[in-house]
């Protein structure tokens, strides 16, 4: 749950990396949904079946803050997945963020969707092969927020997270970075900042 109570849904599906997204859901899932292609269960990379909440085709922009879009390696398979670039264009298209880490990078680039906004993935080569015409925005860090477009490589989970709470007002901008500093750098100084009761 966000500290505005609002509904983030995550997208699942077979061959889903379960890492990329683990700090982002951890600290969301409270109030949070899993959308599948459809309400079968469905696999995880790492051998987790995940029954989804609801289909894809019942996800509605309007009844959600945030949509998180996985890596997975069938993204680079083949179309199975284009369904969930689409609602991603959905999203934005209504103003509501997204954000996409490794794989999920890759298909919104085939939507069309890095073209015009700042992004990053796993490397600028690996979106360059999917034949998009935004390789001139690819920016080299970590994670990237462009308008309402949050985007990771395969490497980042705490930053995709840490991006993720900025947009959604999780934590103003002082404890974000403690946040990260103490799951990123383990840095065991921000503890005092994250237990402080000021809105920081």
């Amino acid at each position: 749950m966000t500290s505005t109570g609002a509904v983030v849904h995550l997208a699942v599906y077979d061959t889903l990396a379960d890492w990329e997204t683990g700090y982002t859901t951890a600290f969301l899932a409270q109030n949070g949904y899993t959308v599948g292609p459809g309400r079968e269960p469905v696999t995880t990379m790492g051998g987790m079946r995940v029954q989804p909440d609801l289909a894809l085709t019942e996800l509605r922009p309007e009844e959600s803050a945030l949509l998180v879009l996985p890596g997975a390696g069938l993204w680079d398979a083949g179309d199975d997945l284009a369904p969930f670039a689409r609602a991603a264009r959905a999203f934005l298209d209504a103003e509501v963020p997204v954000a996409a880490i490794c794989g999920a990078t890759a298909g919104l680039a085939r939507e069309g969707l890095l073209d015009d906004r700042a992004h990053t993935s796993a490397v600028s080569f690996y979106l360059a092969a999917t034949g998009y015409g935004g390789g001139a925005r690819y920016v080299d860090a970590d994670a990237v927020t462009d308008g309402g477009l949050v985007t990771a490589g395969p490497t980042e989970p705490v930053a995709l997270a840490r991006e993720v709470f900025g947009v959604l007002g999780v934590y103003g901008p002082e404890k974000l970075d403690a946040w990260y500093r103490l799951f990123h750098d383990s840095d065991a100084s921000a503890y005092e900042v994250l237990e402080g009761d000021e809105a920081a």
